[in-house]
């Protein structure tokens, strides 16, 4: 179903003209909520560092773990000492019980009470991640545990104003744009496009001179995944994409994705010369072994975000694909000048 409207928001349709009147309201209530911050009729809680957020306003995957794996390392490199926070879209316990309401997550958390995305960030990223829903909350935890840390990343939180953001970065999803540019149901959009004039810079995610609505002004990078590695899930041997195809010359391979956009996983392995049957899963799909015992083929290759949750049932079979947002140098330094000038105004 999710797959099903992913595609649909791509266009309009009869069945989503019936669906604007949803929109117009979902539309109300955000310009309600975001007047309220605005005003100060609801809080916005300011750090003590500065808040660097990675989000966007479509739903679905556009690229932003990535990005912010790629930030929390180019940061450390400068000399910074970042953490991350993430909402974390966390599971009851088998028992029923609610996760506790702020995470410190470990680098070993695949099995864990945690999103897939803060598991990822925790094993890749070695810097403190944080998840829970009440972003201030998250980063003042984060903050008190570890107190050389002195600027966060938000994972997601473009539309979380309960925490004030030194500097918003919007990541668009090259191969889907803004859709079909109506907001929830009838369309992709959690705000409208508008709201990209507001924002201080624009990733897009592959897929060169895609359009991107209003966002007249805000400086325009591209972002490329790649660095391609395929990694076994079993013992942790890493092969370079020529090598793995090698391996798996004459092998039945199945690819499996449970993220926002699978198919944009299919899509870059078929551009590596890699085929095989598809399995889509929902986006942050709790996997169980059960899952992958019915898929006929002799290798498995799934996405690292995806891995981070199959790593106790692994067998021989299991690979991943890791792979790196690649990012041009005036996007590292447009956001260090910012740093550098928030910095100096938190000190002022």
């Amino acid at each position: 179903m999710e797959a099903w409207f992913l595609r649909e928001w791509q266009r309009n349709s009869p069945w989503q003209l019936l669906l604007r009147p949803l929109s117009w309201l979902f539309q109300l209530l955000v310009s309600i909520r975001r007047f309220a911050f605005r005003r100060g009729l609801l809080a916005s809680t300011r750090l003590s560092v500065p808040v660097l957020v990675v989000g966007n306003i479509t739903v679905g995957g556009s690229g932003k773990t990535p990005l912010v794996l790629a930030l929390a390392l180019r940061l450390r490199e400068a000399g910074y000492r970042p953490g991350i926070i993430t909402r974390g879209y966390r599971p009851r316990s088998a028992a029923g019980a609610r996760p506790p309401p702020i995470t410190h997550v470990l680098a070993d958390a695949g099995a864990a009470p945690v999103s897939d995305e803060a598991a990822l960030l925790a094993a890749r990223s070695e810097v403190p991640v944080y998840a829970g829903a009440d972003r201030p909350a998250v980063a003042q935890a984060l903050l008190a545990a570890h107190p050389q840390v002195n600027v966060i990343l938000s994972d997601d939180g473009l539309q979380h104003y309960a925490l004030h953001r030194d500097l918003e970065i919007c990541v668009i999803d090259g191969e889907r744009g803004l859709g079909n540019g109506a907001l929830l149901p009838a369309g992709p959009l959690r705000e409208t496009s508008q709201r990209l004039r507001e924002v201080d810079a624009l990733v897009v995610n592959g897929a060169a001179g895609t359009p991107v609505g209003d966002a007249a002004g805000a400086p325009t990078f591209a972002m490329q995944l790649g660095n391609e590695s395929f990694i076994s899930l079993h013992d942790g041997r890493a092969l370079a994409p020529a090598d793995w195809r090698r391996a798996c010359a004459g092998r039945r391979i199945a690819m499996v994705a449970g993220t926002g956009n699978p198919g944009r996983f299919f899509s870059h392995l078929a551009r590596l010369g890699i085929d095989g049957t598809t399995h889509a899963f929902a986006d942050h799909h709790p996997y169980t072994a059960a899952d992958l015992a019915g898929i006929d083929a002799e290798v498995i290759v799934m996405t690292e975000k995806d891995a981070v949750k199959c790593g106790r049932f692994a067998d021989q079979r299991l690979w991943f694909m890791r792979v790196d947002a690649i990012l041009p140098e005036t996007f590292d330094q447009f956001v260090l000048a910012h740093l550098s000038h928030l910095q100096a105004d938190l000190k002022a």
